[in-house]
């Protein structure tokens, strides 16, 4: 590497997994549900399939919850005072 190119390590200073690990499992548990729901449906029992589906927005809805959070928390307020 040349000197004028940037190092990877002055961008990724702070791992955000670090800060929240809640959110990668979060993710995975929606892919995990999505899966099981799609292989229900596929294998003809749609009422397990729809219970699946629902089942996984409210499991993307608390994934999504959980990053507005840590976004709010770790990043800067304009109404916190200094």
């Amino acid at each position: 590497m040349s000197s004028g190119e940037p190092n990877l390590d002055e961008f990724f200073v702070e791992k955000k997994r670090a800060r929240n690990p809640l959110v990668p499992v979060g993710a995975f548990v929606t892919a995990g549900v999505l899966t099981a729901g799609l292989i229900s449906f596929r294998q003809g029992n749609s009422q397990l399939g729809q219970m699946l589906m629902r089942a996984r927005v409210v499991v993307q809805g608390a994934t999504v919850a959980l990053m507005v959070g840590t976004a709010f928390y770790y990043g800067e307020n304009p109404w916190r005072p200094s």
